[in-house]
């Protein structure tokens, strides 16, 4: 069994987010809340708070044990893009994109289950 949490409209850009969400993939519940906490990216900390989200929705809702539990998936998709107008020289103006990210985790049994 599964379960899976997901976060939308993170304010971090989903190049960064995927560095630190590679560094967890496939790590054990505990071993990836190691990674987190001593990671000393921006995202590390939305993606705890992703984690800590999945872990729990598999223990409260589907009754699995917290050290059978496993990062089975996790990604980062592009979210909604802010787009503000800098102005610049001449009466010109540069857009800048500020992007957001859409972080989902699934854990999983380590026994296949």
């Amino acid at each position: 069994m599964e379960a899976k949490a997901v976060a939308k409209n993170i304010r971090i850009s989903p190049r960064k987010a995927r560095l630190v969400v590679d560094m967890i993939r496939g790590k054990g519940l505990e071993e990836a809340r190691a990674i987190l906490k001593f990671t000393p990216h921006r995202g590390s900390a939305p993606i705890a708070k992703v984690l800590n989200s999945a872990a729990a929705n598999a223990i409260n809702n589907l009754d699995l044990l917290e050290d059978s539990l496993f990062v089975k998936a996790a990604y980062v998709d592009e979210g909604m893009v802010f787009k503000r107008v800098l102005p610049r020289a001449r009466g010109r103006a540069d857009i800048i994109r500020k992007k957001t990210s859409h972080i989902t985790i699934i854990v999983g049994e380590k026994n296949g289950k």
